[in-house]
């Protein structure tokens, strides 16, 4: 896509803006042109009162122009005025262009209940809050009520944050199969699956390592969580001694939250989840995506729907005190029929807690060979699919609890977490939403390290180690020096010792 910008405005953010409307397009790659490849030309120009902006856009021979002039205001800066009259001169002339409106308005960001935290912090009430996120933000009404929810519901359920609490997140970056949608094809060869007793010895090892900054640093590990990839691709043994090193490492009953993403129902065990219990696990996952055999074999699943049910008594059986189950929206092959069906099964069983997610293509992933045109901004049925997993959530005594977005999902639709009441997914809310501190270990782990002693939460500063991203990268190379000397480094300039 050529973009042309007269205009103090952040580039990033006008690219992500046409990403919505134009997803799955490139930017200043001109080997790439196309005749149908999308222009933008976007000039703005600041008065006294307000900021003008205008979008000129053309595909082929259609064009569409828009103007929007936004008023300065004493409950916004200039920057973010600046923001939502571009937000809102490319909305218009995209949306006149392509014939579709953006739930989200202009909210682009991964949190799109982050404005609304703000604004309710600064004291602004809940009426108040949505008003602006519909006018303003051009939010529908239903997903501005959303955002105001999540907000408040993660400001209820992570209360007072302290400023030496963190967490522990725990890469396994192996699966026994691979997902059409995913990018980390890799993962899932046999050579690389033949690396998980050695990655196994050294991931403990960065354990133990980042364990001894946490405790050198004095701070109090609140959730540890282990995700993937897949977890339970481990054997019962190699769980025990993984699950083992961490008891020996921190008093697991004092945690407030201990997660083991099992996922892959064909990977779990009673021998397994028995391991987890006796460990002090008090979280599991188990994802089916879909209840419909015929979809989950076109998406690369190795599992199939008994399984999944096989998988979720053991769970239940298993005495841990939360089970997690994973839908998806908008997967190929799914419809409005298919999906609130497997929805209204996975109700049934009333597990603690539901995530709905919608369809997401990464830019590596295996079903894009077969299909380029997969990407899609209206959705299909993805839009109902996900409108009725929240009615039907709430209807059944469940709540949204937290909420995050990812480039390139069908219909630019959103990732909802429901939760039974005290059943909520603390590591999702503390990690989603930077209130502390996240100290990670294996292959394409980051820490998020998180000044939070301010009062000003969306000015707080943030440091990110990034691990390997592949696990003979990680074999390769130990780290461990660099990330304890980075780790005290940032804990002292920001005076959190």
């Amino acid at each position: 896509m050529n973009i042309k910008i007269e205009s103090p405005v952040n580039k990033y953010y006008v690219q992500t803006l046409c990403m919505i409307f134009f997803p799955g397009e490139k930017f200043g790659e001109s080997s790439e042109q196309r005749a149908d490849t999308p222009s933008l030309y976007l000039k703005t120009n600041k008065t006294d009162e307000g900021i003008c902006a205008i979008a000129e856009l053309s595909i082929g021979d259609k064009r569409s122009s828009a103007e929007k002039t936004v008023a300065f205001s004493a409950d916004r800066s200039e920057e973010r005025t600046l923001k939502i009259a571009v937000g809102a001169a490319i909305l218009a002339a995209a949306g006149e262009l392509v014939g579709y409106r953006p739930s989200w308005g202009m909210l682009i960001g991964v949190r799109p209940s982050k404005v609304a935290t703000e604004m309710l912090n600064s004291g602004m009430s809940k009426t108040r809050v949505k008003k602006i996120l519909t006018s303003d933000y051009l939010v529908i009404p239903k997903k501005a009520t959303l955002a105001v929810d999540v907000a408040l519901n993660e400001k209820r359920i992570s209360g007072e944050v302290g400023t030496k609490d963190c967490s522990v997140y725990i890469s396994i970056p192996f699966c026994p199969s691979r997902c059409s949608y995913c990018s980390f094809v890799s993962y899932t060869s046999k050579k690389l699956l033949s690396l998980i007793p050695e990655y196994l010895e050294r991931l403990m090892c960065d354990i133990e390592n980042n364990f001894k900054v946490i405790s050198e640093l004095g701070l109090n590990v609140k959730t540890v969580y282990i995700g993937g990839g897949t977890p339970t691709i481990l054997d019962a043994e190699q769980l025990r001694k993984l699950l083992s090193k961490i008891a020996s490492l921190t008093d697991v009953s004092k945690l407030t939250e201990f997660t083991l993403e099992a996922g892959r129902p064909d990977t779990i065990t009673a021998e397994k989840f028995a391991v987890a219990k006796e460990y002090g696990v008090t979280r599991v996952s188990v994802n089916p995506q879909t209840l419909c055999d015929d979809v989950l074999c076109g998406i690369g699943r190795s599992h199939n729907v008994d399984d999944f049910f096989r998988a979720y008594d053991i769970a239940k059986n298993s005495g841990i005190k939360t089970i997690n189950v994973d839908l998806i929206a908008g997967l190929p092959g799914d419809n409005f029929k298919l999906f609130s069906s497997s929805y209204d099964s996975i109700l049934q069983l009333r597990p603690e807690n539901i995530t709905v997610h919608t369809f997401c293509i990464k830019k590596s992933a295996d079903v894009l060979r077969h299909n380029s045109h997969i990407y899609s901004i209206h959705g299909g049925d993805a839009g109902k699919c996900v409108d009725y997993s929240q009615i039907k959530a709430i209807q059944n005594g469940y709540m949204p609890y937290y909420m995050y977005r990812q480039k390139n999902t069908v219909g630019n639709y959103e990732n909802v977490g429901f939760s039974l009441e005290g059943h909520e997914g603390l590591y999702n809310i503390y990690m989603m939403e930077e209130l502390h501190s996240i100290f990670a270990a294996g292959a394409g782990a980051v820490t998020k390290l998180v000044d939070n002693t301010g009062s000003d939460v969306s000015g707080k500063s943030i440091e990110r180690l990034f691990n390997q991203k592949y696990p003979y990268e990680y074999l390769s190379e130990d780290r461990s020096e660099d990330f304890r000397a980075a780790a005290i480094k940032f804990y002292t300039e920001h005076n959190m010792l």
